[in-house]
């Protein structure tokens, strides 16, 4: 039989699998066909290919490849817990980003049982089971077979009828599972258990607190030991550390996943809007802001109350129900049904810093990486059919600007329809995908496909953002929207005089601001570049008498609208300078006899290089061209 691999046409015998195939292209190494896509869907290894089949493997590097090699070994880490503390009840084991966890009943356990935990792990990987794909007939059989666990219990009972019903065989561990799985554990090469938490079953805090383990595994022994050095060098940044430290923001328990930014922090907050706000201005966003609570009516129309409604935070008014706003698009389209619009006024950009409000689970907060009140750059675009690669290439050509000025690398992903739960006619779907897709491949940016990943209610150009670390971020977002316009009954005028349905473009580009802001943190390390750097200069005196010039010279710098401080403390030089470091002042100017003389200051950088003695409008006129020029490296760097 043939089947079609990387456009190609090969030669197999019947009967043959994935695995097969595998084979025959020597595809043999741990983090090689660790998945497969037959026809599109993924698949384990051990499925039979038939007559014209397109195969596509994945490696460990892909992300379909880890999120099969990390589901595997979730496994592995369940088996090894049965193994060990047989009372213990499995629920459920996803991969995450970065590796993957699972949640157990009756567990009690704490870091310092980890090592026996893993040295069971690679006992069970040594034993190399092949992953075997069990498939119930009901649900009631499935219910037999793990009629002790009363968290696997409930997850069948939620499933619906028409779902087939699995689950994954290694050794004397069976659990219940969609799959795929890898072929064999030999591929899982170097593993390391990372924390241990508490999480609510099903993200519910009226339920009971389970024991979750966190924890990684490789193909190879290398990429553990790099990822454990970068986990290291993440914790020196991390943003919950080193905003607090820098005064930048705070975390309270009265307003859980709800931010307080700080004056310092707030000076970087107003730096990004400010920027933003700069390059749609040049590019004719208008800007408007729209109510945080409106009707549950408005909701229903939008489709939020049924597809979003668990998400949302809601209040009665009056015997009217109302929702805080998780999205800021339906406040946008009554905006522009406040009045009628011609073809000429189209492309209508419309953008809004709007403050949104989501439930996250507690367990699911994270400092600025997810919160439950948080600010989207949002734009909606309101345009003709015809328009819509012309201003998908506005979009991209604005993101990359905005990225690279950060320094920040990405990569983008095109999310297509999800299988159920969404909006719109199937026309409107390939329209909607079509238009991004081209857009896409116009711009001639590498990019890839996540079939159903889209929104509920249109499809969209995800912006994944590398740090400095070589971490990856979802950030910036795309969507393309046919059937929101349908539901508000937008229109505009026609050349030929008729009303005619506009499209409509949902764009995010820092995505939430305050995610972003955390991402910069952790990014620069704390270490600003100037131009948002919530601290400058910082002027340090050597004795009393130089404090007069120090304000002078001060007041000088503000007058450029540099942030400046003095330092007139008691303290040493040598402790001022220690301290403007940590606090990671951009720029370090002393005041002594000399330079008091001179009316000059001595610089000093704060990777603690020395300048020495500067001229002060030279000084000046450098930093009003780095700032300019939104430099992310210091002028004297070179120096």
């Amino acid at each position: 039989m043939q089947i079609i691999h990387k456009d190609k046409k090969l030669d197999l015998p019947e009967g043959s699998t994935a695995k097969n195939l595998a084979d025959q292209l020597n595809l043999k190494n741990p983090n090689e066909a660790v998945a497969v896509h037959i026809n599109g869907l993924l698949k384990d290894l051990s499925t039979p290919l038939k007559e014209g089949d397109a195969v596509q493997f994945f490696n460990f590097e892909d992300k379909e490849g880890k999120e099969v090699f990390w589901h595997t070994s979730a496994h592995v880490l369940a088996q090894a817990i049965l193994r060990l503390y047989p009372e213990a009840k499995p629920t459920i084991g996803p991969p995450i980003e970065h590796g993957f966890y699972y949640d157990f009943a009756n567990l009690n356990l704490s870091e310092d049982d980890f090592p026996k935990i893993e040295k069971e792990m690679e006992a069970i990987v040594k034993e190399n089971y092949v992953s075997q794909k069990e498939t119930f007939s009901s649900k009631d059989e499935a219910k037999k077979a793990f009629s002790s666990n009363p968290y696997k219990l409930e997850l069948i009972d939620g499933f619906n009828p028409e779902d087939a019903l699995t689950g994954y065989r290694q050794g004397e561990f069976f659990d219940l599972c969609r799959g795929p799985h890898l072929h064999n554990l030999g591929k899982i090469k170097a593993l390391k258990l990372l924390k241990t938490s508490g999480a609510y079953w099903k993200g519910d805090s009226n339920n009971e607190v389970l024991t979750r383990i966190y924890a990684i595994t490789f193909p190879d022994r290398k990429l553990l030991k790099d990822y454990l050095t970068l986990l290291e060098e993440a914790k020196k940044r991390d943003h919950k550390v080193v905003g607090p430290k820098l005064d930048l923001f705070s975390l309270k328990e009265e307003a859980p996943g709800m931010p307080f930014i700080h004056p310092k922090g707030l000076l970087i907050w107003d730096s990004l809007i400010g920027f933003i706000k700069e390059l749609l201005h040049e590019r004719d966003y208008i800007e408007i802001k729209t109510p945080t609570l409106m009707s549950k009516e408005l909701w229903e129309r939008s489709g939020h109350w049924k597809n979003y409604r668990e998400n949302m935070f809601t209040s009665e008014i009056e015997g009217r129900e109302f929702a805080i706003k998780p999205m800021n698009c339906p406040g946008a389209i009554l905006f522009y049904k406040s009045d009628s619009h011609s073809y000429r006024q189209l492309p209508l950009r419309v953008a809004e810093i709007g403050n949104v409000h989501r439930f996250e689970p507690s367990g699911s907060l994270s400092g600025l990486f997810r919160c439950r009140s948080f600010h989207q750059d949002d734009a909606h675009i309101f345009m003709k059919p015809e328009d819509i690669r012309g201003e998908i290439l506005n979009v991209l050509n604005l993101a990359d600007l905005l990225y690279s000025t950060f320094g920040l690398e990405y990569r983008l992903e095109l999310s297509t329809r999800p299988e159920s739960g969404t909006i719109g006619t199937d026309e409107e779907w390939e329209v909607a995908t079509s238009g991004l897709k081209g857009a896409l491949d116009d711009s001639g940016r590498v990019y890839r496909i996540n079939e159903g990943d889209g929104a509920f209610y249109g499809p969209k150009i995800d912006f994944h953002i590398k740090d400095a670390l070589g971490r990856t971020w979802q950030c910036g977002t795309v969507q393309l929207d046919m059937a929101l316009p349908e539901r508000f009954d937008i229109e505009y005028t026609a050349q030929d005089g008729t009303r005619k349905r506009p499209v409509m473009i949902h764009r995010a580009l820092f995505g939430s601001l305050e995610r972003f802001f955390g991402i910069l943190i952790e990014h620069f390390a704390g270490k600003f570049p100037f131009w948002i750097s919530p601290r400058q200069i910082r002027i340090l005196t050597v004795a009393d008498r130089h404090i007069d010039y120090a304000n002078d010279l001060m007041a000088r710098l503000k007058k450029h609208k540099f942030l400046v401080e003095v330092d007139d403390s008691s303290e040493s030089v040598g402790k001022k300078v220690r301290s403007a470091q940590l606090d990671q002042v951009n720029y370090i100017l002393t005041i002594g006899d000399k330079e008091l003389e001179n009316k000059t200051a001595a610089l000093r950088t704060r990777d603690n290089v020395v300048h020495g003695e500067i001229d002060i409008d030279s000084f000046v006129a450098k930093l009003i061209e780095e700032r300019r020029l939104k430099n992310l490296n210091s002028t004297y760097s070179s120096q």
